[in-house]
């Protein structure tokens, strides 16, 4: 049986238990912005100054209950398929992975475990999770002044775990408490800052003042993260763990043509959607990759209309499966918004829309290059509300 059609399968399965179908009634909120004070993510600074064994110390030492808590869902998931040995296997064949991971990541991984006392394989596991499967809405949009905003939903957690009492994803409501801002620095200077999963090494939401702000989206493919996966285990790392490119490119790329260059041809271990947006007029861009190189890069065009991108999980030039359309919910909610009322308060409320928003969301991230601006927001999808 093909992935799509597994796919719908289970779609009508949680639909039928959730007492909804797709697709949905499209409804656009107004006026979700500010969300409640509690729902605020706190900030901590990672120094790059200090050795990499050492970064994520303080961080994941007060976050490692909620680490454990996290990990011990996934443990539960999979053990439920393998009677414990898939557990084994991850102590046995992922502690040994973290020796070949690139510099710093390698000994901030093996820091991370020596800090929360969490087995060195479960950590490793955590870190390269998001290689695999995932679902996120991406947006950069330009107001009538030229000026750029980037914002996201961070969704996680499908297939592990459904709690049927509750409804809600169990893995998801367990990522919650660990969701961070961090303000990346070096000599006591932001460098970038970013969204994170504490104990997560790599990039997914992040922002460089003055220069650039960065998403990444899952892109679903054959040519999987899982192959990439097996190829490094196997010995052949000629790739980039996405999350550690991203990363790099953060770290080190020195304008926005630079990053993009940079992640639309260094190749990967897994295929992705990487989401752009710069300081200039124009400047913004999804770059649909395969694990090889872009093989499409569709640019804002403001001269000619197009002056949002919005990005979900299924390639752009193809209409997305009727069992996850959030791209025309999401697309009808930013016209319906209009370009004159750009703002992050209104990306927001798109954000904010079913099913935009939905069970997996984790938290949304509102970003702003020039001010080298970052806020975000743990999310919650109340009743009636879709699984994804």
């Amino acid at each position: 049986m093909e992935l799509g059609l597994k796919f719908a399968v289970i779609v009508a399965c949680l639909a039928a238990v959730h007492g909804q179908v797709p697709p949905f009634e499209e409804k656009c909120e107004h006026g979700m912005y500010p969300p409640k004070a509690a729902s605020k993510v706190a900030s901590y600074v990672i120094n790059l100054d200090l050795p990499p064994a050492e970064r994520w110390t303080v961080l994941t030492k007060e976050k490692a209950p909620q680490i454990r808590d996290m990990i011990a869902e996934i443990k539960a998931f999979a053990g439920a398929f393998g009677n414990g040995s898939i557990i084994a296997a991850v102590d046995k064949y992922l502690a040994p992975l973290a020796d070949t991971l690139p510099y710093p990541f390698a000994d901030e991984v093996k820091g991370i475990a020596k800090a929360t006392n969490i087995p060195l394989g479960e950590v490793v596991l955590f870190n390269i999770f998001y290689e695999i499967f995932s679902f996120c809405t991406s947006i950069v949009a330009q107001d009538p002044t030229g000026k750029l905003f980037h914002a996201r939903n961070l969704d996680f957690g499908l297939f592990l775990g459904w709690d049927i009492k509750n409804e809600t994803w169990a893995l998801t409501e367990k990522l919650r408490p660990i969701v961070v801002n961090l303000d990346w620095q070096r000599g006591g200077k932001t460098v970038f800052k970013s969204v994170n999963f504490a104990g997560y090494v790599g990039l997914l939401t992040a922002v460089k003042p003055q220069t650039f702000t960065y998403t990444m989206n899952e892109r679903f493919s054959a040519d999987g993260g899982y192959i990439g996966i097996i190829e490094w285990i196997l010995g052949q790392r000629d790739g980039y763990w996405m999350s550690f490119l991203a990363r790099d490119t953060l770290e080190n790329a020195t304008s926005y043509t630079e990053a993009e260059t940079w992640l639309a041809n260094r190749k990967m271990l897994a295929p992705a959607y990487f989401i752009l947006g710069g300081t200039k007029s124009g400047e913004g861009a999804i770059i649909t990759r395969s694990r090889e190189k872009a093989v499409n890069i569709k640019r804002l065009d403001p001269a000619n209309g197009r002056w949002f991108l919005l990005q979900t999980n299924y390639d752009n030039w193809n209409p997305p499966p009727f069992y996850d359309d959030r791209r025309t919910p999401g697309d009808n909610c930013m016209m319906n918004m209009a370009k004159s009322n750009t703002s992050l308060p209104h990306i927001f409320d798109v954000l904010s829309s079913k099913p935009v928003l939905n069970k997996l969301t984790t938290y949304t991230a509102l970003m702003q290059v020039d001010e080298g601006h970052l806020e975000s927001y743990l999310q919650d999808c109340p009743d009636p509300c879709f699984p994804w």
